[in-house]
């Protein structure tokens, strides 16, 4: 995929660039198969650089369909940060009654589906403060902002809401989805985020070029 994705550009290093952890070992004979199909996770938070990845993201999908006709599915994932988990207790005591709010919206170029319906807002909202609802709204903004950019693509896409700690929760929806690839919206390894995700982590981390500019 980053090869193309060199040769698109005009470009080659991007994968020493791209490439902050590497895939496993352990996932080698299961990627070899030509028949399953392809997730790709990004971390979105609607910053400048979470945008550059998932656009990274919907075109490596792009380009792998087209030159193997393999099912690829992007999932953007928005994490409410376990620091603000006493501020908005009510929300995680809620989310336990729930599907935990992620909330699919499969092959998004055939049917547009809000990522919080208004009916689940309405729903959720007698149970919630007025600080907490605001962070259900805002996280609906940013994950309809990630199926827009979908939309462009005409692409399979899906999101997830989570709560709780930003490694832990990636990794939580990356072994639920048997991702192949995690785009982190940043350029080095020592970033926070990178760090807490470990070395064990069970797909490759791709990171931003710097190549490319905000």
């Amino acid at each position: 995929m980053l090869v193309r994705l060199q040769s698109t550009i005009g470009r080659d290093d991007l994968i020493e660039q791209m490439v902050l952890l590497p895939e496993p070992r352990k996932t080698l004979s299961r990627n070899a198969d030509p028949a399953k199909p392809i997730n790709l996770i990004v971390a979105y938070d609607a910053s400048p650089k979470s945008h550059t990845a998932l656009d990274i993201a919907f075109w490596i999908a792009h380009q792998t369909r087209l030159a193997t006709n393999t099912s690829v599915t992007v999932q953007a994932v928005y994490v409410v940060a376990d620091k603000q988990k006493s501020q908005y207790s009510d929300i995680f005591s809620l989310t336990r009654h729930i599907t935990p709010l992620e909330c699919p919206a499969s092959n998004v170029s055939k049917t547009v589906t809000p990522v919080l319906t208004q009916p689940k807002l309405q729903a959720v909202a007698p149970h919630l403060q007025e600080k907490s609802l605001a962070v259900i709204q805002k996280a609906d903004q940013i994950l309809w902002q990630a199926r827009s950019l979908a939309e462009e693509w005409q692409g399979s896409f899906k999101s997830h809401l989570r709560f709780g700690i930003i490694g832990t929760e990636l990794r939580k929806v990356v072994e639920l989805e048997s991702a192949d690839i995690l785009f982190i919206g940043c350029r080095s390894i020592h970033h926070p985020i990178i760090k807490s995700l470990g070395s064990d982590f069970p797909c490759a981390v791709l990171g931003i070029p710097s190549c490319i500019e905000e």
